[in-house]
């Protein structure tokens, strides 16, 4: 089950951005990515889950092991808090969302419309959708954006389990979540260069 990344090249609208990336993520560890906005965190996850192309190099893992959870959480408004895990659930092919509601305690809200959620608890109901999908491999960009310091605290604590359970997490974030053995992956060396121009011409195309 480990996700393996061999000279990946990634472009954002139509730029390359990163290039030259490798790593292998077995079961069990995180990978945190690090580097400045912009370097192309979001482009290369995008990547790795299969929603855009590489330009170069390759991206293998098990089929179906992959879950990605972006800057959006994903959540209709008009349905329960309840209600919208339990689509994501029947999604994937399962139906226990307890766990998930626990983990994020979001119980006291299950009956709770989403589109009345603060946009802490929309983050908390966005993540916990991982929970209900049963897939092994976590994609994440930037995770603790709208969580208070308890939030972030139960987000930790759902990635620490899932690595427990022999799951394995790749994720961009800034903020320090205290797992065990994480390992971190500076972009900065894999920052594409410049686009050489063969004359002075070239600069006005």
């Amino acid at each position: 089950m480990t996700l393996e990344v061999s000279d990946l090249a990634v472009a954002r609208g139509g730029v390359r951005v990163l290039e030259g990336v490798s790593f292998a993520l077995p079961p069990g560890r995180a990978l945190v990515l690090r580097g400045p906005n912009g370097i192309g965190k979001t482009t290369l996850l995008r990547t790795v889950a299969g929603l855009q192309p590489p330009l170069a190099g390759t991206v293998r893992s098990e089929p179906e092991t992959l879950i990605y959870a972006g800057h959006a959480d994903g959540i209709k408004a008009t349905l329960s808090v309840a209600e919208n895990l339990s689509f994501w659930a029947q999604v994937f092919g399962k139906s226990d969302i307890s766990q998930a509601l626990d983990a994020f305690a979001l119980a006291p809200l299950a009956d709770r419309p989403a589109g009345m959620l603060s946009a802490g608890q929309k983050r908390r109901l966005g993540l916990a959708r991982l929970l209900v999908t049963g897939r092994r491999v976590w994609l994440l960009d930037e995770p603790t954006v709208s969580l208070d310091r308890d939030a972030v605290a139960m987000f930790a604590d759902a990635v620490a389990a899932h690595l427990a359970g022999g799951g394995a997490a790749l994720l961009a974030t800034h903020i320090e979540l205290g797992l065990d053995d994480a390992t971190v992956l500076d972009l900065g060396p894999f920052r594409a260069r410049p686009a050489e121009l063969d004359d002075f011409d070239e600069a006005f195309l």
